[in-house]
C-alpha cells in the first residue's frame, strides 16, 4: 500500500551518474532566468498592451465577456506553449538546447530550474510573441505565469502521491508520474507527455502516454549520460558542439521498453 505521501521516487537513477559538487549548480539555472525573465517582462508588457489594442488579437475575435476572456486566454496560453514544447523536441536547433534539461540524471524540483542559457532566451522571444498574438490582459497574464511556473515545479519533484489519488488529480493537472515519463531515456517516451498544467493537450493531440510503471524509468538522455556531461562547462558548450547519437548509451545500446510492461492502455496511468 502506497504511504499517503512520500518525497522519494521508484524511478532508476544510476548512482555513477547521480549529481555532486562539480556539476551544474541549480542557481546558476535560477539566475539565469530571473536575468531573463527581467530582460522579458517590459516586452511583455508592451507586448500585452498592444495585444489587448488590437482588434485582430485572438482574444478579441469573438466578443466575449471579461470573464470568459480571461478563461479563453489562459487556455490559449496553455496550448500555445505545449505547442512550443513539442517543437523544442522536433526541432533539431531547439532540441540542441532544450537537451541540457533532459540530461539531468535524478529528476527532481530542481530540474524545473535547468535550462539553457539559449532555451531561457529563446522562450522569453516565444512568450513575447505569444502574449501579443493571443492578447492576453494583464491579471490572466500574471494567473498564468504562476500557474505555470507552481505546476513546473510540482510536475517535475519527485513526490510520491497515492496513485488512486494522482489518477484523479492527473485528470486536471499534469503530475510527477506523467511527467516523469517525458523524461525517461526511451526515446518514444520522452517524445509525449508534453503538457505544462493541463494534461488536455496531450489527449487531444495523442502524444499521452501514462503506461509505464515508474519504477521501469531511467531518467536521462542514453547520448549524454557520463559523469562529465553533467558538470558546468560541458552544460554551457553541449549546444554548440557536434552532437552524438541522442538515444545511444556510451557503451553503444539503445534503450527500450519491453513489450510486457505497464497496461496496454496509454491512458491509464501505471504505478
Amino acid at each position: 500500500m502506497n504511504p499517503p505521501f512520500n518525497a522519494g521516487h521508484d524511478r532508476a537513477t544510476p548512482d555513477a551518474l547521480k549529481r555532486d559538487a562539480h556539476v551544474m549548480p541549480d542557481g546558476m539555472f535560477e539566475r539565469w532566468i530571473r536575468s531573463a525573465a527581467a530582460i522579458v517582462r517590459p516586452a511583455a508588457q508592451s507586448a500585452m498592451r498592444w495585444g489587448g489594442l488590437e482588434p485582430f488579437s485572438l482574444i478579441h475575435i469573438v466578443p466575449l465577456p471579461a470573464a470568459a476572456q480571461f478563461v479563453v486566454a489562459f487556455l490559449l496560453m496553455d496550448l500555445s506553449f505545449y505547442w512550443w514544447h513539442v517543437l523544442n523536441h522536433r526541432i533539431p536547433v531547439l532540441w540542441r538546447f532544450h537537451n541540457v534539461h533532459h540530461i539531468d540524471p535524478d529528476l527532481d524540483v530542481s530540474t524545473g530550474f535547468r535550462f539553457h542559457f539559449g532555451e531561457v532566451a529563446m522562450s522569453a522571444v516565444f512568450r513575447v510573441v505569444q502574449v501579443a498574438l493571443i492578447g492576453i490582459s494583464a491579471p490572466a497574464f500574471a494567473t498564468y505565469e504562476l500557474v505555470f511556473q507552481a505546476n513546473t515545479l510540482f510536475h517535475h519533484s519527485n513526490l510520491r502521491l497515492p496513485i488512486r489519488f494522482e489518477r484523479l488529480l492527473n485528470k486536471v493537472l499534469v503530475t510527477p508520474r506523467m511527467h516523469g515519463i517525458h523524461h525517461s531515456q526511451v526515446q518514444g517516451e520522452t517524445n509525449s507527455n508534453y503538457s505544462v498544467v493541463f494534461p488536455w493537450w496531450d489527449r487531444f493531440h495523442r502524444t499521452l502516454g501514462l503506461n509505464v510503471p515508474q519504477s521501469e524509468i531511467v531518467i536521462g538522455v542514453p547520448g549524454y549520460s557520463t559523469h562529465e556531461d553533467g558538470k558546468l562547462v560541458s552544460g554551457l558548450l553541449m549546444p554548440f558542439r557536434k552532437q552524438r547519437d541522442y538515444w545511444r548509451t556510451p557503451d553503444g545500446k539503445v534503450p527500450r521498453r519491453g513489450t510486457n510492461n505497464g497496461s496496454a492502455n496509454p491512458m491509464r496511468m501505471a504505478e
